[in-house]
């Protein structure tokens, strides 16, 4: 299946953060079309490849949910009241189409005060007490159709813009989750000649604390993992220095915590096969899930790659779908070879 069926059809699903479900049964019939798949007990899918009494365990790891928001009551006007799931960027929800999943899923919009109306600076972006969400109906219904914990997620479809690139909500990850179901794509000829056992994991929660990735790497016990995120992408007000270009291809993630001789093999492996990459340099810990992958049990060895991404935590994030496929490219050949040594 192309690459950008993949990433539109995942990034059309509603998946916040403890509430997978619709993308994650999604995935669940796209790797399914290539090898065995189940989930565990929070949620996380997992396929199983490759040779599984080799003393070789790959673990590719990229996180299916996304942010969201959750009711936290519904007032007496019957507008609900709410809290972020994970980084939601209140800075642009003001106006927003969402989606209620409540008893049912419902259409709602996030209320905005009409600047004549404003008291003070106009430009003050609201605190997330002072964000509400409109169902269009009175209290005792709206109470009745939207218990407390409900999820929201804003409403979005994706759009091809020009060239390669793809914009819209949660791409972040599930432009990662695509660059795992192309990789396994990309394996099928060599399936029954894997030099190693191979996991594939498109874990849960990332977005709230990485308990996904956490729990299903310990129960799965890998010898090394490969974390797939999203990572800065150069756009206006971003600096230089901390993003790379959309188009020009994965970024290696190299820090402190993560693994270098995973880190320089897939270097030598991009370099080797022609495939584009950038570097991704980070003084401290990740922020993704090749954090908590690499002190499971007694520690996996772990490399990171991610996908350049501008406007990230909105319903208009973009990729290139070109960085997704050398993303793909990269971890088929780091299993072809076995891993790191």
């Amino acid at each position: 299946m192309p690459v950008n069926e993949i990433l539109t059809g995942l990034a059309a699903a509603v998946g916040p953060a403890g509430a997978e479900g619709s993308a994650a049964r999604l995935a669940m019939e796209l790797l399914g079309d290539y090898a065995p798949v189940c989930q565990d007990t929070l949620g996380s899918v997992i396929a199983e490849l490759g040779d599984p009494d080799s003393d070789v365990h790959i673990l590719l790891d990229a996180h299916i949910d996304e942010i969201g928001m959750i009711v936290t009551s519904v007032d007496d006007k019957g507008f609900l009241h709410i809290d972020r799931t994970g980084g939601a960027d209140r800075r642009v929800l003001s106006g927003a189409e969402v989606i209620v999943i409540g008893k049912k899923r419902l259409p709602g919009v996030v209320c905005s005060t009409p600047p004549h109306l404003s008291s003070g600076d106009t430009s003050k972006v609201p605190e997330w007490d002072k964000l509400y969400v409109d169902i269009g109906c009175g209290a005792e219904k709206a109470r009745d159709l939207v218990p407390p914990g409900s999820r929201i997620v804003v409403r979005s479809r994706p759009v091809h813009l020009l060239g390669d690139r793809i914009a819209g909500k949660s791409l972040d990850n599930r432009a990662g989750a695509a660059a795992l179901i192309r990789t396994v794509e990309l394996l099928q000829s060599d399936i029954h000649r894997l030099p190693c056992r191979l996991s594939v994991l498109l874990s849960v929660q990332e977005e709230v604390g990485g308990q996904g990735a956490a729990t299903a790497s310990f129960a799965i016990e890998p010898t090394q993992s490969i974390a797939v995120d999203v990572g800065f992408g150069t756009q206006p007000g971003a600096p230089a220095e901390q993003t790379c270009d959309l188009g020009k291809g994965t970024m290696i993630g190299a820090s402190p915590t993560l693994d270098r001789s995973i880190t320089m093999k897939l270097r030598d492996l991009a370099e080797e096969h022609h495939i584009p990459w950038q570097h991704d340099i980070m003084g401290g810990t990740t922020g993704t899930n090749a954090d908590n992958i690499a002190v499971s049990r007694g520690g996996v060895r772990t490399g990171l790659l991610s996908i350049p991404l501008r406007n990230m935590h909105t319903a208009a994030e973009v990729v290139d779908l070109k960085d997704i496929e050398s993303t793909a490219r990269l971890l088929a050949e780091f299993v072809r070879a076995g891993g790191a040594k």
